[in-house]
């Protein structure tokens, strides 16, 4: 990239230095920009803070202070308290960029400190944390949801593009969906694997990963490549009794895990009928059958 779309190198700070702060800080200094200062509470915060970022954990005042690039890398439901508990106790903000990296909120949870001059950006990366070293090296290409002011959407692209990833602009009143799609898609995904893993291994499959990997590798690429066309199974083949039996077994063995499955069944259903995949006298024939399992 031409050096000369990039921000001036700035002096990062990091409130929160988890699995998110700590990478994101380490892909800026990666760019050349400076981490002076963090903030934690857990042990493994202090231990990233040393180990990723090169500086030991301080007080948050100190790390508002010394930075002129606030990164603030903490739980979404933590968010609104430390913007308006930094607003409320006349944090030197004025002139600082305050990138928080939430994919619910956008630039309206950051306003009380935008009052107070702060240079507000919403920078999510669409990317899993696991804490792990390999962290860093798959920002590389991720997306990033950007919400900026217009004054300050070149700053944030040049940020995002920095630290190896691609900005996707998605608008203020949209982020609370925007998230909703991806945390369903990926956090809602581990859950089926993971239960799936479990049911397989309660039967006697002993390497229930194994067997699952490349039907999901499949289903994955199918789906991302063609959409719903990429559907296959009982549902779009209309194989009411199927389901049907599907529901009874799990009923038995895993009762939590047939609500689930009668919720996406219908949910499946639903959207291959509209799509024209599945015919109207097969829809409702899989309702029946969805529909009769249902019990109060």
């Amino acid at each position: 990239m031409d050096t000369s779309d990039r921000p001036a190198r700035l002096n990062v700070g990091v409130l929160g230095a988890g699995r998110v702060g700590s990478v994101l800080g380490a892909a800026l200094a990666q760019a050349g920009h400076r981490v002076v200062a963090a903030s934690g509470v857990s042990d493994a915060s202090h231990r990233r803070a040393m180990e990723r970022l090169g500086v030991e954990v301080g007080r948050p005042d100190e790390v508002i202070r010394r930075a002129q690039l606030i990164l603030l890398t903490v739980p979404d439901d933590v968010l609104p308290g430390l913007v308006s508990g930094l607003a409320a106790t006349g944090a030197d903000v004025g002139g600082k960029l305050l990138v928080h990296t939430s994919g619910a909120y956008g630039l309206a949870v950051l306003e009380p400190a935008t009052r107070e001059g702060a240079l507000p950006l919403a920078l999510h990366p669409v990317m899993t944390f696991t804490g792990r070293d390999d962290d860093l090296t798959r920002l590389t290409g991720s997306s990033f949801g950007v919400t900026a002011p217009d004054a300050l959407r070149p700053v944030a692209e040049a940020l995002v593009i920095e630290m190896g990833g691609e900005p996707v602009w998605i608008a203020e009143h949209d982020r609370a969906l925007y998230h909703a799609a991806l945390a369903g898609a990926a956090n809602h995904m581990v859950t089926l694997i993971a239960e799936a893993q479990e049911l397989l291994a309660g039967i006697g499959v002993e390497k229930p990963g194994r067997m699952l990997g490349p039907l999901l590798g499949a289903a994955l690429d199918n789906v991302l490549r063609l959409g719903l066309a990429g559907l296959t199974g009982p549902v779009v083949r209309g194989d009411a009794e199927t389901v049907r039996r599907h529901v009874d077994a799990l009923i038995l063995a895993a009762p939590e895990a047939a609500d689930a499955y009668v919720a996406l069944a219908r949910l499946t259903a639903d959207r291959a009928l509209a799509a024209g995949l599945l015919k109207p006298e097969a829809a409702e024939r899989l309702l029946d059958a969805l529909g009769g399992n249902i019990w109060t």
